[in-house]
């Protein structure tokens, strides 16, 4: 079908636009259209009228962190086909990020002649290790792109621009003077422009919440002089407040200084003002996609503007953006400012309008623009809503860590305000945007594919179950020479190897013992204990290395070591868990990896579904199951496996053709003449593409077994 519409001009008239909304870190949990968000939910009405008016699809999988469920989105397949497995970081090579030779939503809609623009959060590739560096989003096949490509926000500036020693403002900016600030003071821009600030805001803001969102630094109990103030550091990141903005579009890439305005003030809003001013710049004669990719409400937590929040969330003012114990409040916060935006960007493109009493009037069927909402991921622990497992959520197969809301909305939608309780996957909203488009997707895309058709059910209200099957899975991404992430002790119980960064690990409220390490709780080498620990250069390799340092040193501290790789699989009654865990055994005083599996019932009743707990798990009483149970459980497994083995090996395949041929010889040369760093023709991973890596192409030149996909 894709060629019959270009071969023959379609109008775009009869081709929606697209606007799809990622949420970062939102779970189902949070969510009150679902049924789910328990005593604390985020008030999000913006977003509830949209699900009212649309379907609510309540049994959707994503992957376990951000950015291989974004890749599930954009390319429609499962991470051992990507090798994105985990959140890509700085050290992470390209060989676990969107290939350029993939088949990305904006190319497959290209096809049939879209427009697309990605506004806000990247995390699919670079700009570290990848030769596109910040062009990334164009390399992929976005016409347009204004936001931030590595993803996450910086640390909290807690020196609030260099006015403070750091430490001194643990939100970033300088409260009201009952919580230690000031009630007035100096807000300077960094052009040298500066105006005396004093009492709150029309919205309720203290002086410094208003200068930070407005791009300044706030001088406290100073007034506005003709020089700037020494030590005024217009050149640092502020979490939500300050970003490294990079702009893709005709006029080429930009990397935007942190001292433009552009790239100062709330990053939610700055999301938002981006998007509308894209779309309302359309042409009715072309069809577009536009992706609103909000940071919101990953952390780092920091408050919103007040105009932008519930009353019912508070002030927040005396919060500490450091503590995980106020993060609730915080993460309610950013998320309702989420909310707050996203009904602002419907109704300044004119896709809503707002009621006398100003909630958003939605019709779906008064324009040709279909609505995609989706949440990334599950919810970050400290961040869950009861009674959803913090024990077990984002970074986790777990429920609670891969059960996500979608909502589509819009005229291709038959009977609005439905539930789909059928199971449903990411990868399958790929598919869904080349349907809606009118593109037969299996037939357009050169490669194995792991979505399974979306739009029967917007068209059909009585439509089967199209998936037999469900699948997750997350782990390490590739790293040069078998690198892995630092360990990161959180809440000084657990170690994870997720975050990205000593900086990341820290804005989760843990503590870094990776490389660089410099918290005085990290046990440091000596001659007393026999040199097991690491020194600051090299860090801690694993979270296992950590507990040897804990039993070692003879504390007592036994550390929950989240699973080094996670897969789980189900049907619709049951799901199998199969986690790879790292363990410490003392009297041989060595560390391994041992494969644990885990079987429950699912049971996904609103408000309280019994999830996949500790004390659930079937399997200890194996012994007694029937002979359907077993069966079951045998077929899961073997699900799994077949799975897991549907990605045969291509060593020298660079392009993702499953052949090794001239055509990856022609693309080896290219880049490693180029470039010559990391690529997805670095087939030994040790970050450089060289004559190493032609070998391995010479040695394994011919076709590969192709791989297959299962749902």
């Amino acid at each position: 079908m894709a060629a019959a519409l270009a071969g023959c001009g379609a109008s775009s008239s009869v081709q929606p636009n697209i606007l799809f909304v990622i949420m970062d870190d939102v779970g189902i949990d949070q969510m009150k259209a679902f049924g789910y968000g328990g005593a604390t939910a985020p008030s999000m009405p913006n977003i509830d009228a949209i699900a009212a008016a649309g379907i609510r699809f309540r049994n959707t999988w994503s992957m376990p962190e951000c950015s291989p469920g974004r890749a599930a989105m954009f390319v429609g397949r499962y991470p051992l086909r990507t090798n994105i497995y985990a959140a890509t970081g700085q050290n992470d090579l390209a060989n676990s990020q969107v290939s350029p030779h993939d088949m990305t939503t904006p190319k497959l809609l290209k096809q049939v002649n879209y427009e697309s623009g990605l506004f806000g959060k990247f995390h699919l590739a670079g700009p570290e290790n990848n030769q596109a560096g910040n062009g990334t989003p164009a390399a992929l096949g976005w016409d347009y792109f204004y936001g931030w490509v590595g993803g996450l926000a910086g640390s909290i500036d807690t020196s609030a621009g260099g006015v403070a020693a750091a430490g001194s403002y643990k939100c970033g900016y300088v409260p009201g003077a009952v919580h230690g600030g000031a009630d007035a003071g100096a807000c300077y821009q960094a052009n040298g422009s500066c105006s005396n600030l004093s009492g709150l805001s029309a919205a309720g803001d203290v002086p410094g919440k208003q200068c930070l969102a407005g791009g300044g630094i706030f001088k406290p109990n100073a007034a506005c002089q003709a020089t700037l103030p020494a030590g005024l550091n217009f050149n640092k990141q502020n979490a939500y407040y300050v970003s490294p903005l990079v702009i893709n579009g005709p006029a080429g890439v930009e990397a935007v200084a942190l001292s433009d305005s552009r790239a100062r003030g709330y990053r939610t809003t700055i999301e938002a003002n981006a998007a509308i001013d894209w779309i309302k710049g359309r042409s009715s004669s072309r069809p577009w996609m536009a992706t609103v990719s909000f940071t919101a409400p990953h952390t780092p937590l920091q408050q919103a503007p007040k105009n932008l929040i519930s009353s019912a969330v508070g002030a927040g003012e005396g919060l500490d953006c450091s503590s995980s114990t106020d993060w609730r409040v915080l993460q309610n916060q950013v998320t309702e400012a989420m909310d707050a935006e996203l009904g602002r960007l419907l109704v300044e493109t004119r896709l809503a309008t707002r009621n006398p009493d100003g909630t958003l009037a939605y019709n779906p069927k008064a324009g040709n623009t279909m609505i995609v909402i989706v949440g990334d991921n599950g919810t970050l622990g400290n961040t869950v809503k009861a009674p959803f497992n913090l024990q077990r959520a984002k970074g986790t197969a777990y429920q609670t860590g891969v059960w996500v809301p979608l909502i589509v909305a819009g005229p291709l939608v038959a009977q609005p305000n439905r539930d789909v309780e059928h199971m449903v996957n990411m990868v399958d909203v790929y598919q869904l945007f080349g349907e809606m488009a009118g593109i037969d997707v299996p037939g357009a895309v050169p490669r194995t594919i792991d979505s399974a058709p979306l739009l029967p059910y917007l068209s059909k209200v009585d439509q089967s179950s199209i998936r037999t099957l469900n699948f997750t899975q997350g782990g390490y991404n590739i790293q040069a020479n078998e690198g892995r992430n630092g360990p990161c002790v959180i809440s000084q119980s657990s170690c994870s190897q997720i975050p990205v960064s000593k900086s990341v690990c820290e804005d989760n409220g843990g503590v870094w013992w990776g490389r660089g390490y410099d918290d005085v709780s990290v046990v440091p080498p000596s001659a007393s204990n026999g040199g097991y620990g690491y020194s600051s250069g090299a860090g801690y390799p694993s979270c296992c290395q950590v507990q040897r340092a804990y039993t070692k040193s003879g504390s007592a501290t036994q550390l929950s070591i989240l699973p080094e790789v996670v897969t789980a699989v189900r049907n619709d009654a049951y799901k199998l868990v199969q986690n790879s865990v790292q363990t410490y055994t003392a009297a041989g005083d060595s560390c391994t990896s041992e494969i644990k599996k885990e079987f429950y019932a699912v049971d996904q009743k609103a408000p309280s579904p019994a999830l996949d707990n500790a004390g659930l798990d079937l399997l200890p009483s194996q012994a007694s199951w029937s002979s359907a149970l077993t069966a079951i459980y045998n077929h899961l497994l073997a699900q799994l496996n077949t799975i897991l083995a549907s990605q045969p090996a291509c060593a020298g395949d660079g392009n993702l053709d499953r052949a090794v041929n001239a055509q990856d010889l022609v693309n080896w040369q290219m880049i490693s003449q180029a470039w010559g760093y990391s690529s997805v023709y670095d087939f030994n991973f040790d970050g450089v593409t060289d004559n190493a890596d032609l070998q391995i192409i010479n040695q394994n030149t011919g076709d590969c077994a192709r791989s297959t996909a299962v749902y």
